[in-house]
């Protein structure tokens, strides 16, 4: 008896409840105070933000105010966007068409190889000079037969390859066009680990776009295939058709070339690599000026000095580079270095590694003479060594 009350009693409490929350939903009025529905009652009233700036503050509008150099709403980086984006381009490159290695034979046999599509290789580029100069990444223009670029005002030009440089993966474009928007070179020196950058390109080919980001890390030597990639890594998003385009600060100064990413997917995962903008530009003068990039050569075998390694080996400096061969006949035998001496110094700067050992020399000019500082035994050694040029692709700027 008892069971059948209490299942008489459950069922009716669940339908009472179901009533009461069916009247709360749709006629609170009918209760009691009821003045709104149950989200009324749970939720707190959604609190009215201040969206418009107070008289007289910046970017109100009314007249009275500047602007604080964030755009017009307050926030972000459209300004820099603004600045920057009108001298980033599109690279379209046509490229000799190849055959496929993996027709069927029989299919050649019957019907030959038949004319190949030609390759178009999509990239960006920035325009730097008035003159129409632009720099972009030697992989997007390499054995191109035809380079054509749009502009950001929807203008078109055939762009002539200047030169090109493979080691630190920048080619120099020209185009002939009047009234051309020109980057502002940013100071590359005073960029620190934090700062704020965009990434502007044409990536995927959908067309201009802004990412933002910041700077991960400096002088990321062992991201590319050269000992003369130095480069910016940032988390802004870097897909393919970015190659070439411009990485910019939050004033809109050009900063540095973007020129590959770290992808298992081949996508952006939040680890790109640019070309410094100096490094850059120093490229572009000498493309300009002798239509290659000469770089410096001395013919030592060279080993990072670590401490434990200055201490076994007695030696009486903690700072510098191993010299642990040096070419017979070389610029460096020639000027007396021998191995076991170690390298502080070339011409005025100061060397910690091996990676700073190959930029120094490779920034002398060939055929002068150079000075280098060299620690052997006790002695400090200063050495004139004349400058040999490096062959590309042959030896490294050390050897």
């Amino acid at each position: 008896m008892w069971r059948r009350t209490w299942l008489v009693f459950s069922q009716a409490v669940t339908v009472a409840v179901a009533v009461l929350f069916v009247v709360l939903t749709l006629k609170p009025e009918w209760l009691p105070g009821g003045q709104g529905g149950v989200a009324s009652r749970w939720l707190p009233a959604p609190t009215l933000l201040q969206m418009t700036p107070p008289p007289g503050a910046a970017g109100s509008g009314n007249g009275t105010g500047n602007d604080n150099g964030l755009g017009r709403s307050g926030s972000g980086y459209a300004t820099a966007a603004r600045r920057a984006a009108p001298a980033v381009v599109s690279v379209s490159a046509t490229k000799m068409a190849r055959n496929n290695p993996h027709t069927d034979p029989r299919f050649r046999f019957f019907f030959g190889d038949g004319p190949a599509a030609p390759q178009v290789g999509l990239g960006s580029a920035v325009i730097v000079s008035p003159e129409g100069y632009l720099l972009t990444n030697h992989h997007v223009v390499e054995d191109a037969t035809e380079i054509e670029v749009q502009l950001a005002d929807g203008r078109q030009a055939r762009a002539r390859l200047v030169g090109s440089d493979p080691e630190t993966d920048i080619a120099v474009l020209k185009i002939d066009l009047d009234q051309l928007p020109v980057v502002a070179l940013g100071d590359v020196r005073a960029l620190q680990v934090g700062d704020a950058v965009l990434a502007i390109g044409n990536p995927f080919n959908v067309g201009q776009t802004v990412t933002a980001g910041i700077v991960s890390a400096l002088d990321r030597s062992d991201a590319g295939t050269s000992r003369f990639q130095n480069f910016i890594q940032t988390d802004a998003a870097i897909n393919p058709g970015n190659s070439g385009g411009a990485l910019v600060d939050a004033n809109g100064a050009l900063v540095g070339i973007n020129t590959a990413i770290f992808s298992r997917s081949g996508g952006s995962l939040g680890i790109g690599f640019a070309v410094p903008a100096d490094t850059a530009r120093q490229v572009m003068e000498q493309l300009l000026r002798d239509g290659k990039v000469r770089r410096g050569w001395i013919g030592v075998e060279p080993r990072d000095l670590s401490a434990e390694l200055a201490e076994s080996l007695n030696l009486a400096v903690r700072q510098g580079v191993l010299i642990t061969g040096v070419l017979q006949n070389g610029p460096a035998a020639l000027g007396g270095l021998r191995p076991g001496d170690v390298v502080v110094q070339v011409g005025d700067k100061p060397v910690r590694n091996v990676g700073e050992l190959f930029g120094a020399v490779a920034a002398l000019a060939p055929d002068q003479e150079a000075v280098v500082l060299a620690q052997r035994g006790n002695d400090q050694l200063r050495l004139k060594i004349k400058v040999g040029e490096r062959r590309s692709g042959a030896q490294p700027a050390g050897r």
